[in-house]
């Protein structure tokens, strides 16, 4: 069954291929893009058909195979397809279902893109759901993956519409303060960012605190939002 899905997802993406859509996309991928160029509505279009098509023979467990499979493939849109899959079987995740996600990550995911789809779509559900604990995802700080020590900030991302608290968010990133990856300095610094709104003097206790060790993109996403001459105070000290 799952080699039938498969065949059946590589001739879609083969058949709707389009070179407009891979050379607007090719900018925003340094370091490279891997994909069929498919329009985002047919994409859509085609993900509803699908899910409902299969809904009385594909569970929880059939789409995980399936979407190990296809995020081997290393295609933008078969992983895409493997996270959209997945989050139609929100209801049925459990601890085992996020472990074997963050398997993906060391044979599939290789961009920011796919990495921040999954956080979105997938990955903060375990969060919202209480499926897993903070520390859980904590433990993915010290992988090897960066796109892996990405989806910690990313996903947190999401959870400032739950009202995720500064003292809450501190302890999870701390570890990633230093790390060297513009990916993930870009990931904090967008949290960061999202949490000054509702939380400035927080944030900028916490950004001072850093501005001479951490990696500078951290400061330039997390007071992007910032009045220019105010920004100058969080520059490294010389």
């Amino acid at each position: 069954m799952i080699n039938s899905k498969l065949k059946e997802i590589q001739s879609f993406c083969e058949s709707n291929s389009n070179p407009d859509v891979i050379n607007k996309y090719s900018k925003y991928f340094k370091e490279g893009y891997n994909g069929y160029g498919i329009e985002q509505k047919v994409f859509e279009n085609q993900r509803d058909k699908w899910i409902e098509l299969w809904k009385n023979e594909m569970n929880l467990e059939n789409y995980l195979d399936l979407g190990d499979v296809l995020m081997q493939s290393g295609k933008f849109e078969e992983m895409s397809f493997a996270i959209v899959f997945l989050n139609s079987e929100r209801e049925n995740y459990t601890t085992q279902t996020f472990n074997r996600i963050g398997n993906w990550f060391n044979y599939g995911i290789s961009n920011w893109a796919t990495t921040d789809v999954l956080c979105m779509l997938v990955l903060s559900s375990f969060l919202v759901d209480e499926i897993i604990s903070l520390e859980k995802l904590k433990e993915w700080t010290t992988a090897d993956s960066e796109w892996k020590r990405r989806a910690v900030p990313v996903t947190l991302v999401e959870l400032i519409k739950k009202d995720l608290k500064p003292d809450t968010t501190f302890p999870l990133i701390e570890p990633l303060m230093l790390d060297k990856s513009e990916y993930v300095q870009k990931g904090i610094g967008t949290l960061l960012r999202g949490l000054w709104k509702k939380y400035p003097t927080e944030i900028e206790e916490f950004l001072l605190k850093y501005k001479n060790h951490c990696g500078r993109l951290i400061v330039q996403y997390a007071t992007e939002k910032m009045d220019k001459e105010y920004r100058k105070k969080f520059r490294k000290s010389k």
